[in-house]
Formats: C-alpha cells, structure tokens, sequence
C-alpha cells in the first residue's frame, strides 16, 4: 500500500510538470516576421519654363582710342588720331524674355539702353601759322545693346544659384555733336551713329525670394566694336572720325519671374508605397 501510495505522489508531480511546459507551449505566440521599411523612390525635379527679367546698371566705359582726318589745301590728307579721351559712368536699364531649359541651362534674349557717358578728349596738331597747339574735345554716346545670351546655372545651395554667361548681338551706339575748341576757336561736329557687333562675357548669382521670384546680381563685361565716332565738318576740314571701339564693365541687378517650375519651389513629396504586413 506504501508503495501504492508513493507512485501515486510520483504521477500526480509528474502530470503537473508537463502540464505547465505544455501550457507555456501553448502560450507562446508565432513568430512574425517583420515587414521591410517602405521603399522611397526620389522623385526627379522638373525645373524649366519660359521667365522674364528686368535689370538695372551701373557701367563704366572705356574708350580705345579714335581716328580722323584731316583735309588740307592739297593731298595728301593727314589722319591723326586722339591724344586722350576718357568716358564716365552712367546708368542703364533692360529687359529680357528667357527658357529655362533644365535645373543647369538657361537661355535668354536681352535689349539694354546704355545712358549717356560724357567724352573728354584732346587732340594734338597745329592752328594757323603752323603753330602747334592742342584742342579740347567734348561729346557723349549712348546705346541700345541686344544680346542673345546662354548661361549655365552651376547649382543651388540655400537658395543661392551661382551662374557664367555669354552673349552676342548688336549694339546701335550714337554720338552727340562733338564740340571742339583750340587756338582757331571752337568747331562742332555732328555726331556719328549706326549699328555695330558686341558680345559679352557675365558672372554672378542669383537668390530665391519666393517660389517664382529671383534677385539676380552680377558682372557683365560688353565689348561694341568700333564705328563712326563724328562727320566731316567744312569750317575746321576734319572729319570724319572713328572711334575704335568701346569696353563696358557694369555692375548689374534686377529681378527674374519663372512661368514654369523654378528651383525655388518646394520639391514634390517623395512616394511611400502602403507598407506590407506579414499574418
């Protein structure tokens, strides 16, 4: 009966034992397998689109110099050229329509009127009686310059775009009556005009100020070749003169306005595909 009654103690710890474990066996849940993050697929920017500009200068001119001739009582005829002449600074104003063709190229067409530079000049020679003498020359020009310009953006950085340009065209350059005085008294000479080659070289940045809206700043160096500077005028028998050519250097600003997408704009939120749970 003692040994009965042990066995019977053996079973029941027994039965216990194995019921637990299969309890806890049967708690434990599956495993699951978790589900990759989302994949997300960056989208590309679609920057391009017709814009305008309007800029504003301030340009300083340099004169390369000038020629002209002089008539006397009998050939040959003598060609002289300026001894000095100087052009001051002055303002101007322009427009322009351009396409951005993508995030780093752009091309546009401009037109520029150059205000008046005042000219200084001198030329030497001799007055009447073979005396030597020196005049005093004075006049001005201004111009319409029309560049058909490319520019490449070299990329965007807190919403500033450095950027290198170049441009060629026209320049449509008139001289004001060109007034001349030395020991002989003082001669006028009507102006010259007419259009002529130019090209450019520029520089600068540009910064967003809002999503369409950029502030342009930069450098522009302008080269007009040379034309007609003034006519022949019969009291002094001198003319016509040539100037041979003028460098603008300008300091410029203005403002551009994109129609299509800029670079400034947010960009476009990146797709997330719906994430993928496992059962």
């Amino acid at each position: 009966m003692f040994n009965t009654a042990r066995m019977a103690l053996f079973a029941a710890l027994f039965a216990g034992v194995a019921g637990s474990a299969l309890a806890a066996d049967l708690a434990e849940p599956p495993p699951v397998e978790e589900a990759p993050p989302p994949v997300v697929e960056a989208q590309p920017v679609d920057v391009g689109g017709w814009y305008i500009r309007g800029d504003i200068d301030y340009h300083w001119s340099r004169f390369r110099g000038g020629d002209y001739i002089t008539y006397g009582a009998a050939p040959p005829q003598v060609q002289g050229s300026f001894a000095s002449g100087k052009l001051k600074g002055a303002f101007s104003a322009g427009a322009g329509v351009g396409y951005q063709i993508n995030q780093y190229f752009r091309t546009d067409l401009t037109a520029d009127w150059m205000g008046k530079s005042n000219f200084s000049g001198s030329t030497d020679g001799f007055c009447a009686g073979g005396v030597p003498c020196t005049s005093v020359d004075t006049s001005s020009y201004s111009a319409l310059l029309l560049l058909a310009n490319a520019y490449v953006d070299i990329g965007t950085w807190h919403g500033v775009t450095p950027y290198v340009g170049a441009g060629i065209g026209g320049a449509w350059v008139k001289w004001d009556t060109l007034h001349n005085t030395d020991l002989d008294g003082s001669f006028e000479h009507a102006g010259g005009k007419g259009w002529r080659f130019a090209y450019a070289l520029m520089a600068g940045a540009s910064y967003c100020l809002t999503d369409r809206v950029k502030l342009d700043v930069g450098y522009r160096y302008s080269h007009i070749n040379g034309g007609k500077m003034f006519e022949y005028a019969s009291d002094s028998n001198v003319g016509p003169g040539y100037d041979r050519g003028i460098n603008v250097h300008e300091v410029r600003g203005g403002l551009r306005y994109q129609f299509g997408r800029s670079d400034c704009a947010p960009p476009p939120e990146p797709y997330q595909p719906e994430p993928i749970y496992t059962k």
